[in-house]
C-alpha cells in the first residue's frame, strides 16, 4: 500500500486525486493533506479519511479559525514554512503536488531532497526551477511522474521504449476558448469569458493560462526537463477535441499517441500506480466512430504571444523562465480582479522578460529571491 501526501487537496486536481484514492482503499492510504483557503473541503477530507495523520493549512488566517480539536489524531502545520516541515517530516511514499503556481516549487524540492517519488501536477516547479530539480534527481535518486494529461500521455507512449530512439514529441492543445476569435476582439475578453474552457474543468489560474496558451508553453518547458529532449524536437499542435493528449515520434518514423476522453483521473491514477495500471470504472471508453473526426491546427503565435515567449524563455534558460512565471502569475491575478485587459497579460510578461538580466541558475534561494523581487515590482 502506498501512503500519499496530497498537496492542494481542495483544488480540482486534489479532488480528482481523492476520488482515485477512494476507488482503491487497498492500494492507497491518504497519509496527509494540505489546503489553503477552502476550510470546508479540508474538513470534509479529514472526516472522510481516518488514516490522515498530517495536515498543513497554508492560509494562516484560515489556520487560526480551523477546528483542529475535532481531529485529535492529526498533526497540524501552519503557513508556507509549516507546509515544508510537513513535506520533510511526514511519513509517506508519494507526494502528489497539486498546488498552483510557484508556491508548489519548494515542496517539490523538499520531497526530492528526501528521495521521494513526486506525482507532479505543479508544472511551475519545472518551469521556474527545472535546472535545480534536474540536479536533485541525480543527487538524491528521487522520481518525478507527471500528472498533466499531456505529459502522462508522453510517458505512456515512451514507457518500455529505448529513449535514444525518441525523435520528437508533439504536445496537443485544445486552443482554449478564443481559438477562432479574431485578434481584434481580444481586448474585449472578460474574465467570465476566459474562464469558460471548452473541454476541461480546471481552477481559475490554469484556465486563464490555457486561454492565453501560456499553459502550453509551460508544458514545453516541462517536457524539456522531463524527457531530456531539445526544444527543436518539441512541437505544439492545436487539437480542439482534446482526444489525443500527446504523441511521440521515433527514429523509424513510428508515431505513438495516447488517446481518451478528457478526464484527469486517468493521468492522476497512472502517476500513482506507475508503471502498472489499475482498472478504472465508470470512465467511458473511447468511441472513435461516435467522435467522427479529429482536427489539428498550427498554433497562432501572433494571437497567442505567451506561447512564443515561453519557447524563447525556455531556450534561453537560466533565470528567464522564473521571470516568465512570476510575471504571468501577477498579470493573471490582475486580470481576474478586473484591473487589466486580457491582452495586457502578455504585455506585462514581455516587459518583465525584456527588463531582466539573465543569470545562470545556482540555487533554490536565488530563484525564490528573483520571484519575490519581481512580484513586488509588478504588484
Amino acid at each position: 500500500m502506498q501512503k500519499i501526501l496530497l498537496l492542494g487537496s481542495s483544488g480540482s486536481i486534489g479532488q480528482s486525486a481523492i476520488n482515485c484514492i477512494k476507488r482503491y482503499p487497498d492500494e492507497f492510504e491518504l497519509a496527509g493533506i494540505s489546503f489553503n483557503g477552502n476550510a470546508n473541503r479540508g474538513a470534509e477530507c479529514l472526516k472522510s479519511f481516518a488514516a490522515i495523520k498530517f495536515a498543513a493549512i497554508t492560509n494562516e488566517d484560515v489556520a487560526k479559525n480551523f477546528p483542529k480539536n475535532d481531529f485529535g489524531k492529526v498533526k497540524f502545520f501552519k503557513g508556507g514554512d509549516g507546509l515544508l516541515e510537513m513535506v520533510k517530516t511526514a511519513e509517506y511514499d508519494v507526494l502528489l503536488n497539486a498546488i498552483v503556481g510557484c508556491a508548489g516549487f519548494e515542496p517539490t524540492v523538499a520531497a526530492l531532497e528526501c528521495g521521494k517519488k513526486v506525482a507532479l501536477a505543479n508544472k511551475e516547479s519545472l518551469v521556474v526551477g527545472g535546472e535545480v530539480i534536474d540536479k536533485l534527481l541525480k543527487k538524491h535518486g528521487g522520481l518525478i511522474v507527471p500528472v498533466d494529461s499531456e505529459h502522462s500521455a508522453i510517458l505512456q507512449c515512451i514507457h518500455g521504449e529505448n529513449h535514444k530512439e525518441l525523435e520528437s514529441i508533439t504536445i496537443t492543445a485544445s486552443g482554449g476558448p478564443f481559438r477562432e476569435l479574431p485578434k481584434s476582439e481580444f481586448e474585449k475578453i472578460t474574465p467570465e469569458k476566459a474562464l469558460k474552457h471548452p473541454t476541461w474543468t480546471m481552477g481559475a489560474k490554469i484556465t486563464i493560462d490555457s486561454a492565453t496558451l501560456m499553459n502550453k508553453g509551460f508544458e514545453v518547458i516541462e517536457a524539456f526537463h522531463l524527457y531530456k529532449i531539445g526544444y527543436d524536437k518539441i512541437d505544439v499542435v492545436v487539437h480542439p477535441q482534446s482526444i489525443i493528449h500527446s504523441l511521440a515520434t521515433f527514429t523509424d518514423g513510428a508515431v505513438l499517441a495516447q488517446c481518451g476522453y478528457p478526464d484527469m483521473e486517468l493521468p492522476i491514477q497512472y502517476a500513482l500506480t506507475y508503471p502498472k495500471r489499475l482498472f478504472m470504472n465508470p470512465t467511458p471508453r473511447l468511441d472513435l466512430a461516435k467522435i467522427g473526426s479529429l482536427t489539428f491546427f498550427e498554433p497562432d503565435l501572433d494571437k497567442f504571444p505567451c506561447l512564443k515567449m515561453c519557447l524563447q524563455a525556455g531556450r534561453a534558460g537560466g533565470t528567464l523562465p522564473c521571470v516568465l512565471n512570476a510575471a504571468n502569475e501577477v498579470a493573471v491575478a490582475k486580470f481576474l480582479r478586473g484591473e487589466i485587459k486580457f491582452t495586457e497579460i502578455a504585455q506585462i510578461v514581455e516587459r518583465a522578460l525584456n527588463e531582466h538580466n539573465r543569470q545562470n541558475v545556482e540555487s533554490v534561494e536565488q530563484i525564490l529571491e528573483i520571484d519575490s523581487i519581481l512580484r513586488k515590482e509588478l504588484k
